[in-house]
């Protein structure tokens, strides 16, 4: 009986360190897992949240940029933070003639480079509160912290956008997802 409860009580701490190895490695994004072996696009198309944003990507054709080697850090709004800009926005910008104005603001979403939440917050701390990034579009976007555990970012124009879930490890970067979209000047 006692070899017995031993037994079970091995097969119950190997399952939940499995379960938590998994965890640790792989984040669910959408309803989905995201797999670190696999790229930006790779894990994206499979997010329920991020379906307008792998929208927008195609339209701007970055799609085989965000395939690439990087590294990249991307801040990846939700389809709610798209939900947020002014009826008549995504639908005006994916169109072909504004293709131009499309890739501006979806690359001002990414940072050359593999940000995770360590190196954010070494950054802002090292800038005495704030860090200044630049994207791969040229702008700046300003990383502070928000409390104990949020980091908000704030685009050219004031706008605020939280960092809502952090370090989304991909093959070729990272992503942050955020709750707003962010917007160049």
């Amino acid at each position: 009986m006692k070899n017995r409860i031993t037994q079970l009580l091995m097969v119950a701490f190997f399952i939940i360190g499995a379960q938590t190895a998994f965890a640790q490695s792989n984040v669910i994004v959408g309803g989905e897992v995201m797999y670190p072996k696999k790229n930006i696009i790779e894990n994206a198309v499979n997010s329920k949240d991020h379906t307008t944003l792998v929208a927008a990507v195609k339209a701007a054709g970055l799609v085989q940029t965000l395939q690439g080697e990087g590294p990249f850090t991307v801040f990846a709004p939700t389809n709610a933070a798209f939900d947020k800009l002014p009826d008549g926005t995504v639908a005006s910008l994916v169109k072909p003639e504004n293709k131009k104005q499309l890739t501006k603001i979806l690359t001002y979403h990414v940072v050359a480079g593999k940000l995770d939440s360590s190196a954010l917050l070494k950054a802002i701390k090292k800038g005495k509160g704030k860090a200044e990034l630049t994207t791969v579009s040229g702008g700046k976007l300003i990383a502070k912290r928000n409390g104990s555990r949020n980091v908000t970012l704030t685009d050219e124009s004031g706008n605020s956008s939280n960092i809502s879930l952090y370090d989304v490890y991909q093959s070729n970067g990272v992503i942050h997802v955020i709750d707003s979209v962010v917007l160049p000047k």
